[in-house]
């Protein structure tokens, strides 16, 4: 559950820092005091989008902390674990600060995270109800969407949503076979003779650099020779080959050494550089017997080459590339064959159609009986609601073909009143009924939600006496099995609250601030005959709020 909110420099809320109690909990106070701030700046923690205008004037940045008891939530705790944020005493803290720029930073239990996982972390948390909820109800899609709720149903919605465009994509994949096979026809014919071109290098197309090599090698292998025997003839053979004059120093300094041995180093030095001269000109003798002339060779390396070149051209590659060129069309050949085997894509599409049938029909089932159930607890609760002979009707109609959202179409058709005929949300209800049937099937969520709290941002706008008291008892009967958190304008509301919190504005040096208190029980008597009497408030006005608090 809730246990605590700070709030800092967010629109006009300085500081406040709140500590929440289970049951149900009231927040009232005079219209544009801020009631809704407290809800907004929560939402701000769990994730919701923020901008630079949320930060109170003056200030450098908000902040808005939330700490959560989140012992019994095994569910949680494993996302907790899997995303690798530690808790140790059973609490959990979402943070967001957010700069006057606009940035702003996420954080779970001290640790940087971003918005996705504190949206992420909320699901398990809280459900927040705003003071629109009931008008989103007029579309279709809600309504679905509150029915697959109810029934649990929203995974197996994901499932064939999913097995939906698989479908759908294996159709398509289908009909651009037997539309585009001309095309496909001519795109494979191309690629085969490009494939039976490139395969006709063989392995040399993957040795340019190789080929390259030894061509240049081939084509100065005269150069090479006349130049290896050069260097061994003047090394070696010839009249004043080096080999010959570095013999006779060689030798004259050892006749030195043996009058003045301090030239011992550089007599060794001087037979270290003989031994070197006879293994270079050992090696030039060998790398000159490896030269041959081979004209045959070279013209072959000549006409591979401008094939390469050739083929580079055509292709827009360069010619190191053709190899990986190849592989690439003899994939794209690969997937051309298998795309215009009809028998196997129809095969694909009839494995793809069955999938979304079977998961259809399960979520077809699960509405069924979701639908039954949710319409007599609706049913059940409007009657509490003051909607006495009104009755909620969720219609399951075929849909025309099949759909993402599954075989069927859902309605909600209600009628307010015994005797009348259940017709659409839109055109039946009033907004005070509408408003109250919303309440009713929140509730009903909430049964099978599983969230520990609850949140109500004045849902119960546009009622009064009688209904305001059903209302009021209807939450705190909620009250009793979930934390519920509810912003009213009601006193018959606010009076069914265990813990009340009040929002008022008030001046300071210039600036206009909003302040969230925790009122005890007189201070509730004063906020109740306030919301009963106006401005002016009578003995006899807080005599009623106080048997209102009292009843």
């Amino acid at each position: 559950m809730l246990a605590h909110l700070s709030i800092r420099n967010y629109l006009l809320v300085e500081s406040v820092e709140l500590d929440f109690a289970p049951g149900l909990t009231v927040l009232t106070g005079e219209t544009g005091a801020g009631k809704s701030i407290l809800v907004d700046a929560l939402a701000l923690a769990l994730g919701d989008r923020a901008e630079g205008g949320v930060v109170r004037s003056g200030a450098p940045r908000a902040e808005i902390a939330a700490g959560f008891v989140v012992e019994g939530l095994p569910q949680l705790a494993s996302w907790l674990e899997e995303a690798g944020f530690a808790v140790d005493d059973g609490s959990l803290i979402l943070r967001r600060v957010i700069e006057a720029g606009g940035r702003s930073r996420a954080f779970i239990n001290g640790s940087a995270a971003p918005l996705t996982q504190l949206k992420e972390a909320a699901e398990f948390l809280l459900d927040i109800h705003g003071q629109h909820a009931h008008h989103a109800l007029l579309r279709p899609q809600t309504q679905r969407e509150v029915l697959d709720a109810y029934a649990g149903a929203q995974q197996t919605a994901a499932t064939v949503s999913t097995a939906w465009h698989a479908w759908q994509g294996a159709r398509q994949r289908r009909l651009d076979a037997e539309s585009h096979g001309q095309a496909r026809q001519i795109e494979r014919e191309g690629l085969q003779l490009a494939v039976e071109e490139l395969r006709a290098l063989g392995d040399d197309l993957a040795r340019w650099d190789d080929i390259q090599t030894e061509h240049a090698r081939l084509s100065h292998v005269t150069t090479l020779i006349e130049g290896s025997q050069a260097l061994i003839d003047g090394l070696d053979e010839g009249e004043a080959a080096v080999s010959s004059q570095l013999g006779d120093m060689s030798a004259r300094l050892d006749a030195m050494q043996a009058v003045d041995d301090s030239l011992k180093e550089v007599a060794t030095l001087l037979h270290s550089a003989s031994a070197d001269l006879a293994e270079a000109v050992h090696a030039l003798r060998r790398y000159s017997d490896s030269l041959n002339l081979d004209p045959e060779r070279l013209n072959e390396l000549d006409a591979l080459l401008s094939d390469m070149h050739r083929l580079a051209r055509k292709h827009r590659v360069q010619p190191d590339a053709l190899a990986s060129l190849l592989e690439r069309f003899r994939t794209r050949l690969a997937e051309l064959a298998a795309s215009d085997d009809l028998d196997t894509l129809q095969a694909s599409e009839e494995v793809t159609l069955a999938h979304y049938q079977h998961a259809a029909n399960q979520l077809s089932a699960l509405r069924r009986k979701a639908a039954t159930a949710l319409s007599k607890q609706v049913t059940a609760a409007m009657h509490e609601l003051a909607l006495a002979g009104g009755q909620l009707d969720i219609q399951l109609q075929p849909a025309s073909e099949p759909r993402a959202h599954g075989l069927e179409d859902v309605s909600f058709l209600v009628a307010s009143h015994t005797g009348l005929a259940p017709g659409s949300l839109a055109k039946v209800a009033s907004g005070g009924e509408l408003s109250r049937i919303s309440l009713a099937i929140q509730t009903a969520l909430s049964g099978v939600a599983g969230v520990p709290t609850l949140i109500f941002d004045e849902v119960d706008v546009g009622i009064g006496g009688s209904v305001a008291e059903a209302v009021g008892r209807r939450l705190a009967k909620l009250g009793e099995t979930r934390q519920v958190l509810v912003i009213t304008h009601l006193p018959q509301v606010a009076a069914r609250g265990t813990q009340h919190l009040r929002v008022a504005k008030q001046a300071n040096g210039g600036f206009v601030s909003s302040n969230i208190e925790l009122l005890d029980a007189a201070a509730r008597v004063e906020e109740l005959a306030r919301m009963l009497g106006g401005i002016k408030i009578t003995a006899t006005t807080r005599q009623h709020a106080a048997e209102m608090l009292a009843g």
